[in-house]
């Protein structure tokens, strides 16, 4: 009779009843891997509008808002706008950590997310001084020496402490902000595997990936970061087609991911076979990467017409 016990993980002692470890153990990894597969409707769905408000509708509602609601001298309605990105962003990166099915390097994601903060709060403070640039003429297709407010400024030094903040801005801002960006992406990414041959992706992340791509996007374009994004992209195609030859397929999430990561390589395609023969833009984004920022489209061909 004990033996029977035992072996339906019950066991007597005296007149306690027990149940053995093993089972118990069992039971919570099968029930948490069961519930960490589903597809994480609300966390991307966060992702996607904060993204839409916070970062892309940031210069939007700069340029909306009167001027004399935010004077020149104080923070503007896009420099909150940022601040709140540069909050929820990391929350819900490590969210998304949280649930991964896998266990990821805490270490490796908490630099990640300290340098991202970093990097973002650097971009803040020279993306609004940038815009207040915008609003007194400066012409975001020309470089910073060859702008009309800019050029003739006395002592002509002034000109190099512009080009240093366009360099926070433009270039470390971005790369501090994207790199561990992405690469918290990619590490989630690796743990999107499974053999569950006909999980598929629901309704909700199908309606997501529209608006998400062309975020992403937006995201590529403006921060200048194709470089980054395509050594991703081939780092992620490099990691399914290994996965596949040990029997592992995507799970919904990694689906979502993957299939953003396609849509948006063929929109940004698009985008410079339609302005490849922009001969203004081609002075500002000379070389063999030719991906012009979507602002400056817009202050050449847009705002002045």
């Amino acid at each position: 009779m004990t033996r029977s016990l035992i072996q339906r993980g019950e066991l007597y002692t005296g007149d306690v009843k027990t149940e053995t470890p093993s089972r118990a153990g069992s039971e919570k990894t099968v029930s948490t891997a069961a519930g960490q597969s589903r597809f994480h409707t609300d966390l991307w769905l966060c992702f996607t509008v904060q993204n839409w408000i916070l970062d892309f509708g940031r210069p939007i509602a700069m340029i909306i808002m009167p001027l004399e609601w935010f004077p020149l001298n104080k923070p503007s309605v896009g420099d909150y706008f940022h601040m709140a990105y540069n909050v929820i962003t990391p929350f819900l990166l490590l969210k998304l950590i949280e649930r991964s099915p896998t266990a990821l390097p805490r270490s490796a994601v908490y630099l990640c997310i300290i340098t991202f903060v970093m990097g973002a709060s650097i971009h803040l403070v020279g993306d609004s001084i940038n815009h207040r640039l915008i609003l007194s003429g400066y012409q975001l297709h020309l470089s910073v020496r060859e702008n009309p407010i800019i050029k003739d400024l006395k002592p002509a030094s002034l000109i190099d402490s512009f080009e240093l903040l366009y360099y926070y801005d433009e270039h470390l801002g971005h790369s501090m902000w994207y790199v561990p960006f992405f690469l918290i992406l990619f590490l989630y990414f690796t743990g999107c595997f499974t053999q569950v041959k006909d999980e598929k992706m629901s309704y909700s992340g199908w309606l997501l990936l529209g608006p998400s791509a062309v975020y992403y996007w937006y995201l590529i374009t403006e921060g200048q970061i194709f470089v980054l994004y395509v050594f991703t992209f081939f780092a992620m195609v490099a990691t399914v087609m290994r996965q596949r030859r040990m029997g592992f397929v995507l799970d919904s999430n990694g689906r979502f991911l993957f299939y953003n990561f396609i849509i948006t390589l063929g929109l940004v395609l698009v985008w410079v076979a339609y302005l490849w023969n922009d001969k203004v833009l081609r002075k500002k984004y000379p070389g063999i990467i030719y991906v012009p920022e979507p602002w400056s489209f817009y202050t050449l061909h847009i705002k002045g017409s």
